[in-house]
């Protein structure tokens, strides 16, 4: 309960304490994009790696090396927990938006970082407005701004589960109308750091898979996209789950 405590308390002293940073990036914007990202990327991910040293979250990162350098991508992860964005983001390259539930949108404060940073507001009930914003998405990969997306579209809550819920191939439209590759990351731990509103931390590991090249699958593959990607990604989640622990040994 302390570390909860603690960790409430943090993010609002963030989110208060960045006003001025979330004035200047909404100002630099109209003459300086670029700089506006840069600086919200490094405001937002300096944030997202304190509140995981505050919530007690020990995280190892695999595969790295595979994240290719150039280029936008659209990152692909399982979604186990509302900790996978705060581990995930900061391994993202600058500028990365994120693909959220519409009602992260009514949070006071974190709103206006994740404008700033580009996000997209997802409404799930709404087809049209989610096409648009697929659209949107697509636009952004094309000049540049790389994506972060969970397209399970929801939690997976079986933790003893070692199988990811089906992704939607429409996400994955991003990559292939906008011409960029597919970057898939297995995300292993995020489940455990909050139990029964008890934080108690966890071991978390975060491995990065081959990139995915749409452009080399078969016609038969792209109709099933999103399984295709979804079992790479199963697959590397199952292999760390083996011998994974929450403490780490």
């Amino acid at each position: 309960m302390i570390r909860l405590a603690l960790t409430a308390i943090y993010v609002a002293i963030f989110l208060v304490g960045t006003i001025p940073l979330m004035i200047v990036c909404a100002v630099m914007r109209k003459f300086n994009p670029s700089g506006a990202d840069k600086l919200a990327n490094a405001t937002v991910m300096w944030g997202f790696r304190s509140v995981s040293h505050v919530c007690g979250i020990k995280l190892e990162v695999r595969g790295l090396e595979k994240v290719p350098e150039d280029g936008a991508l659209l990152y692909v992860g399982n979604h186990r927990s509302l900790f996978d964005i705060v581990v995930g983001y900061p391994l993202c390259k600058c500028p990365t938006g994120v693909i959220a539930k519409k009602s992260t949108r009514k949070i006071p404060l974190l709103n206006i970082w994740m404008i700033l940073l580009r996000c997209l507001f997802l409404d799930r009930n709404n087809t049209k407005k989610g096409l648009q914003v697929i659209l949107k998405a697509i636009e952004m990969v094309k000049t540049g701004t790389s994506i972060l997306i969970f397209p399970e579209g929801t939690r997976n809550k079986d933790i003893d589960s070692d199988k990811l819920l089906p992704m939607h191939n429409g996400s994955f439209k991003i990559a292939t109308k906008g011409n960029v590759l597919i970057q898939p990351m297995a995300i292993v731990g995020t489940d455990h750091i909050m139990k029964k509103h008890l934080m108690k931390g966890s071991f978390v590991i975060v491995q990065f898979c081959d990139p995915v090249d749409p452009k080399s699958l078969d016609r038969e593959t792209l109709k099933n996209i999103g399984g295709y990607v979804g079992g790479i990604i199963e697959k590397a989640y199952a292999e760390i789950k083996a011998d994974w622990s929450p403490t780490g040994h």
